[in-house]
């Protein structure tokens, strides 16, 4: 790896382009180095897990709004849309089934110096594939440098910090995955790239406070919006530079300032993009901080014999966790039963008073109004409090990823006084959990959610599909996707101005 300093430049200073971040993202995409075998399988794992999350979602209203929003841009060649038959233009596409993919918080992430869901790069690398007549192996080398890009800006620079949403690193990351796929020159990725940053960069309330379906759409909104980066890219129009570097920068004005001083590795020429093997899928519909903390209640359930006896739940665990899923997060939100499935989906105290009371964590059933309004379950939600631990944030950044840790401590006081105490430092479902997830376990996961929902003969000519991407014929990649049967999905056509 080859790591750039990355700060503030001034202007007068004519930062050389190859000194600057986006020249160096644009280098990477444009290496013509070969994708890993084990990387090809993984990226088939997150294609079939990204489909999996998608079918699940099809029904609910801000996927079926985004839905009939790309149903009103018909085009050829175009791009599939998941769910429905025909052609669609490629960044509209990649906005129904970017929002589609996210709307369950349920496909894969990545959590370092700031966090990233990086599945979010496959829908508009697949839509513009799709359009443009691209083979599978086409396909996997753009998704390979989507992933890549992110996992290193994830690594290296907090938007959290500076309350800027990490979309901030998907719309750089998938314009590059898009030139890579196109097989673009480094200039063209590199105003992509400026452009992409420049126009996704948003402050982070869309997670906090009363959190709304633009939680799932600001993703899809990156993805829409690199694709028309690349598209005014490739007809030779430019971006702000240096995007990030200069004096009325991102870095500047956004980040941490003139003072700036982040380290960003990239892959040497030559060498493998591994990043997506550094990311990990959920096995359960949350916040990816609750991921371990869903499998420790399931845990310590069997030692509970009634629920209603427990007096207090104090759950130890790193900052983040504690201020943007925790009580530290200071939202009245997180305790309102009435709260949004999105914000739901944000409360740690809601997530475990759930999984506590029934030993278990369903992506719809857990969310039901009526299991968020049960007496019971209000009682011990407004039981459980988050404290930050120094020990668990230091794991939670840890460089050796065999002491990195997202999960934490849990502390339950029962009414007579008893304690039980135990502790997860993973999900069992992380590469280094008790069930860490293989082929399998994303076709199982994709089976179960597909369930009443995609016939099964759809389901297997898809993952047969998936299962091989890597040697699809354009003509195939067009086919990677899942439609169901005419009238499955006749929902109300919702008003807009399209």
């Amino acid at each position: 790896m080859r790591t750039l300093r990355v700060g503030v430049a001034a202007s007068a200073d004519a930062l050389p382009r190859e000194q600057q971040l986006a020249w160096r993202l644009a280098e990477t995409a444009v290496d013509p180095v070969e994708v890993l075998p084990e990387v090809v399988e993984m990226i088939g794992n997150r294609i079939i897990d990204n489909a999996a999350v998608a079918v699940a979602s099809l029904r609910r209203g801000p996927v079926v709004h985004a839905r009939h929003q790309a149903e009103a841009h018909p085009y050829r060649p175009g791009s599939t849309v998941f769910g429905i038959a025909g052609a669609y233009s490629p960044e509209w596409a990649a906005w129904a089934n970017g929002v589609a993919v996210r709307e369950l918080d349920f496909h894969d992430t990545f959590l370092a110096a700031d966090y990233a869901h990086p599945g979010d790069n496959i829908p508009p690398i697949l839509a513009v594939a799709q359009h443009t007549g691209k083979t599978g192996h086409d396909l996997v080398r753009g998704i390979a440098t989507g992933y890549e890009l992110q996992v290193a800006l994830v690594r290296a620079i907090c938007l959290h910090a500076h309350k800027i949403d990490h979309v901030a690193h998907l719309g750089p990351s998938a314009a590059a995955g898009i030139g890579t796929l196109l097989g673009l020159p480094a200039e063209v990725i590199y105003q992509a790239v400026g452009q992409a940053l420049h126009t996704t960069t948003a402050t982070r309330q869309s997670r906090k406070g009363e959190i709304s379906s633009w939680k799932a759409y600001a993703p899809a909104f990156a993805g829409k919006i690199a694709i028309e980066a690349v598209d005014r890219a490739m007809r030779g129009e430019g971006a702000p530079a240096p995007i990030y570097e200069g004096e009325d920068g991102v870095i500047a004005w956004l980040l941490d300032g003139p003072d700036a001083d982040y380290q960003v590795a990239l892959p040497d020429p030559g060498e493998p993009k591994r990043g997506i093997l550094d990311t990990f899928t959920k096995a359960h519909s949350a916040e990816y901080q609750a991921q371990a903390l869903i499998d420790l209640a399931i845990r310590v359930r069997s030692k509970i014999t009634d629920p209603t006896k427990i007096n207090e739940i104090v759950v130890t665990t790193s900052h983040h966790t504690h201020n943007v899923i925790g009580s530290g997060a200071n939202d009245p939100q997180k305790y309102d039963p009435d709260a949004s499935r999105e914000t739901l989906d944000h409360s740690l105290m809601y997530i475990l008073a759930v999984a506590l009371e029934d030993g278990s964590w369903h992506h719809e059933r857990s969310y039901a109004p009526e299991r968020a309004h049960r007496p019971s379950t209000i009682d011990l939600w407004r039981r459980i409090r988050t404290v930050e631990d120094p020990e668990w944030t230091r794991r939670y950044h840890a460089p050796d990823p065999d002491e990195r840790a997202f999960g934490g401590r849990i502390e339950i006081v029962l009414a007579d006084g008893t304690t039980i105490t135990d502790e997860l430092a993973v999900a069992d479902a992380h590469p280094r959990g008790a069930k860490p997830y293989a082929r399998p376990d994303y076709v199982a996961k994709f089976r179960t959610l597909a369930e009443g929902i995609v016939p099964a003969a759809e389901q297997d000519r898809f993952l047969e599909l998936a299962g091989r991407v890597e040697e699809l014929s354009a003509e195939e990649v067009r086919q990677l996707t899942v439609t169901l049967p005419d009238g499955a999905l006749a929902d109300v056509k919702s008003q807009g101005i399209f």
